[in-house]
């Protein structure tokens, strides 16, 4: 009994973790993603895995957005970036 106890609040606490990372995910305003579609900004090469998390170095220049101070945007590898400007962090990554 005491195992199935154990088990059974491993498992809560397991699905609890899971359920919280989850919540981490960040919602883009649409005129953001928008904005950078937009825009011809010409792209830089990056080695490695531009990823969501991934902090880009201090080399890649991270473009401000208008009336938009949490996001910023880089095109790295053809690809179009959200980046968090305060701590350089790919947000996401526009297809």
């Amino acid at each position: 009994m005491k195992t199935l106890v154990i088990s059974a609040a491993w498992l809560s606490l397991s699905l609890g973790g899971a359920a919280v990372a989850q919540t981490t995910t960040v919602v883009v305003p649409g005129e953001v993603r928008t904005y950078v579609e937009k825009q011809d900004t010409p792209s830089v090469t990056f080695e490695g895995d531009v990823a969501v998390g991934t902090a880009l170095p201090d080399t890649v220049e991270i473009h401000t957005i208008p009336d938009q101070p949490d996001y910023g945007y880089v095109v790295v590898n053809k690809k179009r970036v959200l980046v968090n400007p305060k701590t350089r962090a790919v947000i996401e990554v526009i297809k």
